[in-house]
């Protein structure tokens, strides 16, 4: 949010052994910077026990969109000038102080209801330091890969049965907390995933280091994804199954590579089952950036593995708890809502006869 000290109050918020032989080069960090003639070339810390140190608070707020825009297809790099024109154009369309709810704007049609003003918002105001186009860096295109037959099978019957679920005025229905969303229920957040994907606000981590694990800390939703380097293989991935999945790691020279699988059911990261497969980069390029690089894999919802890249900048402030929806009240609100709703159309269709 744009003041994060309010963060603990809250918003109600609306995973491959897939690694190249050759890495994907992280083309959407911003570069490291170039060190002076005769100045000493920077060294990257070291943990006591030996291993880089990736400790600290880091933002990946951009507004670089995860796909290409179809507008912008063929173009991997903006200008310095077209980038300076995307930002200004980008940032006053997401404005949400500029929408006009009788006409729409950005996600929202005409008639639609903001939920917010542009006060809780931290979505970031700059592209990514390489000013690419998108932050996914293979497939060239910069895009998603198509679904598989099966994924738009099962996305079909979704979203019939949210058809058929839907209450009068076009609400979807919600017999249960179970209907709801896991944004919706408070148990990940839409930027955590993993992978991280840079969001509308609350885009903090925090890295902790001790011998043999590092966590991973996302201020949304209070997820502390702890990843073993003892060694130890993927629990038995029929049996027990994680939110955010079960995550391995190993060093590759400063790299830290962590390999996530075994997700319970469907997660929050685009419409993916739980047959992601997840692996994750982080390199520090320097003393105030990180390289964030993920690859994904999922055969039963993507025709193709998928990367995306870009960097992560150091911050002072400390991270704070997102309370989300505290006690979850806003999901008692909403089923008490659909139940008032139900009632109030069966009273009109008694009143018909």
């Amino acid at each position: 949010m744009s003041h994060r000290f309010l963060a603990s109050i809250g918003a109600l918020a609306v995973v491959i052994v897939v690694v190249s032989v050759t890495p994907v080069s992280v083309s959407g960090q911003s570069p490291a910077r170039k060190t002076p003639a005769g100045a000493k070339t920077w060294t990257p810390p070291r943990t006591p026990w030996g291993e880089p140190d990736l400790q600290g608070v880091w933002d990946f707020a951009t507004i670089t969109p995860l796909e290409r825009p179809r507008e912008l297809a063929g173009k991997q790099v903006l200008t310095e000038e077209e980038a300076a024109n995307f930002e200004v154009e980008q940032n006053r369309r997401e404005n949400r102080d500029l929408i006009d709810p009788k006409t729409g704007g950005s996600i929202y049609p005409p008639g639609a209801v903001i939920p917010y003003n542009e006060f809780w918002y931290d979505r970031g105001t700059k592209v990514i330091g390489s000013r690419r186009t998108s932050l996914i860096v293979d497939p060239p295109d910069g895009r998603i890969p198509p679904l598989t037959p099966e994924a738009r099978r099962r996305e079909d019957a979704r979203t019939a049965v949210q058809r058929e679920d839907q209450l009068p005025g076009g609400h979807p229905r919600a017999d249960s907390w179970e209907d709801r969303s896991v944004t919706d229920r408070c148990i990940l957040g839409f930027n955590s995933g993993p992978p991280m994907v840079p969001g509308a606000y609350n885009n903090i981590v925090q890295l902790l280091q001790s011998p043999g694990y590092v966590v991973i800390l996302n201020e949304m939703i209070h997820s502390a994804r702890i990843v073993r380097l003892d060694g130890r293989p993927h629990l038995a991935q029929q049996s027990i199954r994680q939110w955010v999945g079960d995550s391995v790691g190993h060093w590759e020279g400063s790299t830290l590579v962590v390999d996530t699988a075994n997700f319970y059911r469907e997660t929050s990261f685009r419409s993916s089952s739980a047959n992601m497969h997840l692996v994750e980069r982080f390199t520090r390029v320097d003393a105030d950036a990180i390289g964030y690089e993920f690859t994904v894999d999922d055969p039963t919802t993507w025709t193709r593995p998928w990367t995306a890249a870009f960097p992560m900048t150091k911050t002072q402030g400390q991270i704070y708890e997102y309370a989300c929806h505290e006690g979850n009240y806003a999901l008692k609100g909403i089923l008490a809502g659909a139940r008032a709703q139900e009632k109030a159309a069966e009273q009109a269709e008694t009143r018909k006869q």
